[in-house]
């Protein structure tokens, strides 16, 4: 019996001695295979980082190559001195006394490329009031006194600068511009303080000269007909002016 079980056990350990081998090759070849791994990983590291290193310093490759035709463009300048002298033409509603031809002088300095001073010189004569024709022979005014004349300073602003085409390929530089001042207006034998304001649009054909349409109110006070009161006298004109 004892020999029996002796025999049993010797089996035992026999049968689980090459067992133990195979657990241990097992593990050794797990490790082979990790370390394989961790090699095979580390040098495709290496290599996509020396792709990426290449990829850096080469040159990309010009796919385009574009051909562009300069155009000639011829600019106009403004005179470095920026004065501008010329006359105008145009009519003016004398309020009370009928719409008239009225003509004058201007001169300005441009301050900048934004701002000008404008000075204004201008005549007309005004026309016979309602109550003068409805009467026949009655005249408020006499001829010397129906003699309107104005003259201002104002301050200009371009506040529109841009171009004007003619045809295909010729551009002229344009600009809309308001003005505002002071000044005086004599008329009916006196002196009367003047407020004058409005715009313009001028153009310039060429550098030194400009073609001007210009819209200005010119507001004074007067008691002329027994009443004293604020008169409007509206002005449109056409001008041209020399840059120099």
């Amino acid at each position: 019996m004892e020999t029996g079980i002796r025999v049993l056990l010797l089996t035992a350990v026999l049968m689980t001695l090459p067992g133990c081998a195979s657990v241990r090759n097992w593990f050794h070849h797990r490790s082979e295979v990790r370390q394989a791994r961790a090699e095979a990983k580390e040098e495709a590291a290496q290599q996509d980082a020396q792709a990426a290193a290449q990829d850096a310093d080469a040159t990309p490759p010009r796919v385009v190559d574009p051909e562009v035709e300069r155009r000639k463009i011829k600019v106009p300048h403004i005179r470095s001195s920026n004065v501008e002298i010329g006359i105008n033409d145009g009519f003016i509603s004398i309020e009370d006394f009928g719409t008239q031809n009225a003509y004058g002088l201007t001169a300005a300095y441009h301050i900048t490329e934004d701002f000008f001073f404008l000075g204004e010189y201008g005549r007309a004569y005004a026309g016979r009031t309602s109550f003068e024709t409805l009467g026949g022979n009655i005249q408020l005014l006499t001829n010397a006194e129906r003699r309107f004349t104005y003259y201002d300073i104002s301050l200009g602003y371009n506040f529109l600068p841009g171009e004007t085409f003619i045809g295909r390929g010729h551009a002229l530089t344009t600009a809309f511009y308001f003005v505002g001042g002071i000044g005086a207006t004599k008329f009916a034998g006196d002196d009367r303080f003047t407020v004058n304001f409005g715009g313009g649009y001028r153009v310039l054909p060429s550098d030194w000269l400009a073609i001007h349409i210009q819209v200005q109110d010119r507001v004074f006070r007067t008691d002329l007909l027994g009443v004293s009161k604020l008169t409007n006298n509206m002005e449109a004109s056409l001008g041209a002016t020399v840059f120099f």
